[in-house]
């Protein structure tokens, strides 16, 4: 790369594409034709450029010094920033305190220079820019910002436009909420009984726009953030707004209780909930479109608390039903033995694993492929999470007495192939899963147990009997899921021996030549993850396992007679995926029982 210019040192200026053309050139990431056909591209369509970093990356021109990738405009502004002398900052919204930011610097300002503010301490203040040459706005500001530093960093171009709309937006419309809530005489009484009865008064419209707005913008925020669930909490003074992205909550925004009370009431009102019940949990369902366009399903819950109505929205994303096993984690080995189950004509299918571990994603997607035209699935739950055309969908309704059990009798009257029950909670949803199977019918359901053995002990401990179990169960699978390594960080390491036996233990797997451990960077917000995998514990209920269940069931020997026939523990199978690269040992070692 040629010399850096000190910013200083260059006249101040507006960034062109013929400069930044030129710079490319000098450095030797696009070539003197490349330059000259987008200039005269441009010229003969007579359009007005946007940001020439943009323009640039709208090209999609290789990079010659990464093979394999292209001249991205997050690579442009790496490129730009080192080129100037100046800080990059990819911005991460959810690690900008949006209230403080936007109160430092007014919105006309902030959007006339394009400068968006991310972060504010007691000395300092930092701001993104995409003009590295533009320094006039530093001074205008410095008189302003009570002696705070400047601190300013470049940043993409589209993310400090959005973001610039995006954040200065969403703090007009808490600050306009919250106003009204002011108008309205009402008061934050700190009492808990009195908070719980302020609530119900719902002192500010639901369907007040600047509600509505908060709204709209928490549902995209959380599509965008890959978020699975949103928590709304109400304190005291504010109420504190939660993602929960791989598996970790993240803290994305604080707003006034009053506000708080009435985004509450809006996404109850598009849930279906009745507004004016606060003292009983309910719960609803949302359907929305991401900002791309695709539709999307929402769970909201809500829960009576101290302070206000607590509500959790569980995003369900309708890609999972078009995954195939292999991108739920499946190996090889696992597929083929989930499709052996699976294709069975009749029996039962179990999966078991904690609550957050992928069971419904398993078998919705399993349902998805087994559900052709000349196959009738029909599905009982609790609450239904997704709707799906090609299932016969039916939902639990505990006001009008209909449980799992009552379900699964009305569909066996519906000329069933394959009956999904949510989960198996108790004796009576247990004997008509097991009727059902017996009477010719494929059955998957759900249990809540550590491992795949741990499930047969629970169907006896339910009171299922020993014979009835082994006459109609084809198998069980248990599942964890587990962080994914971040592939553009994640950092080989070395492992010694000694350490992976003591690892092992029992289990004869194979030394990795070396492992890999969470990095972070920007691409994973330097968390070192980015997405999960399942990890999966199978174990089909051959001749020899069957001849073990009896009354009086040693599970040790249960456990043991598996292992022997082939049965891949879960420890096992996320070792595995950790010698392969997916995942660390820490992830696994965590989440999987001792085998």
């Amino acid at each position: 790369m040629s010399a850096v210019p000190q910013t200083s040192a260059v006249p101040e200026h507006r960034l062109q594409l013929r400069e930044v053309l030129e710079a490319l050139v000098a450095d030797k990431l696009i070539g003197t034709g490349q330059a000259r056909d987008l200039l005269v591209r441009l010229e003969a369509a007579g359009t007005v450029p946007a940001h020439p970093l943009v323009t640039i990356a709208e090209c999609k021109w290789p990079h010659p010094q990464a093979a394999g990738r292209l001249l991205t405009l997050e690579a442009l502004v790496q490129w730009l920033a080192q080129r100037s002398g100046q800080p990059y900052l990819r911005v991460d919204p959810l690690s900008i305190d949006v209230t403080r930011v936007t109160s430092e610097i007014p919105y006309a300002y902030a959007a006339r220079v394009r400068i968006l503010p991310v972060k504010v301490t007691a000395t300092e203040i930092t701001i993104a820019t995409c003009e590295p040459y533009l320094r006039e706005w530093e001074r205008e500001l410095a008189p302003a910002l009570k002696h705070k530093k400047i601190v300013r960093v470049l940043a993409n171009p589209q993310d400090v436009e959005r973001y610039l709309l995006e954040f200065y937006a969403l703090a007009r419309s808490v600050k306009a909420s919250e106003n009204e809530r002011g108008q309205t005489g009402f008061s934050n009484v700190q009492n808990l009984e009195q908070l719980i009865d302020l609530g119900r008064a719902g002192s500010i419209d639901a369907n007040n726009q600047h509600v509505v707005a908060i709204v709209d913008w928490l549902l995209q925020y959380a599509f965008d953030q890959r978020a699975s669930d949103i928590h709304l909490e109400p304190r005291r003074d504010t109420g504190n707004i939660r993602f929960r992205i791989d598996g970790i909550l993240h803290e994305v925004y604080q707003v006034p209780a009053s506000v708080m009370i009435a985004v509450t009431s809006r996404i109850k009102i598009l849930s279906r909930l009745d507004v004016a019940e606060k003292r009983r949990p309910q719960d609803g369902r949302i359907k929305t479109r991401s900002p791309s366009g695709k539709e999307i399903e929402l769970r909201a819950s809500s829960l009576p608390t101290a302070f206000g109505e607590k509500l959790v929205l569980r995003i369900f994303d309708p890609e999972v039903l078009v995954k195939d096993f292999s991108a739920l984690g499946f190996s090889a080995k696992d597929e083929r033995i989930w499709r052996d189950m699976i294709d069975r004509p009749h029996g039962i299918i179990l999966v078991t694993g904690p609550t957050g571990s992928g069971k419904t994603t398993t078998l919705y997607s399993t349902l998805k492929q087994l559900a052709t035209p000349a196959v009738n699935v029909c599905t009982i739950e609790d609450p239904i999470e997704l709707v799906e055309p090609s299932f016969n969908q039916m939902q639990v309704n505990a006001g009008i007495n209909l449980n799992f059990a009552d379900g699964v009798r009305a569909l066996l009257r519906q000329d069933p192939d394959i009956i999904m029950v949510g989960e198996i909670r108790d004796l009576e949803t247990a004997e008509i899963a097991v009727q059902a199977a017996l009477t010719g019918h494929l059955v998957l359901s759900t249990l809540h147990t550590n491992d795949a053995s741990s499930a047969i002990v629970r169907l006896l401990e339910l009171g299922v009997p020993h014979y009835l179990i082994k006459a109609t169960l084809i198998g069980v699978v248990a599942q964890r899921l587990v962080r994914r390594l971040c592939k553009h960080c994640k950092r080989p390491v070395e492992i010694r021996e000694e350490r992976w036996r003591e690892i092992c233990g029992s289990l004869a797997l194979p030394l990795p030549g070396q492992i890999f451990e969470a990095e972070g960077c920007l691409e994973c917000r330097e968390t070192g993850y980015l997405g999960r995998l399942g990890l999966y514990e199978m174990m089909p209920l051959d001749e020899p396992l069957q001849q073990l269940i009896h009354e009086h069931i040693d599970f040790n020997g249960l456990r043991s007679a598996a292992l022997k026939q082939g049965l891949l523990p879960l420890r096992a199978a996320g070792l595995q995926k950790v010698a392969q690269g997916e995942t660390t040992l820490e992830e696994v070692l965590a989440l999987t029982p001792q085998s």
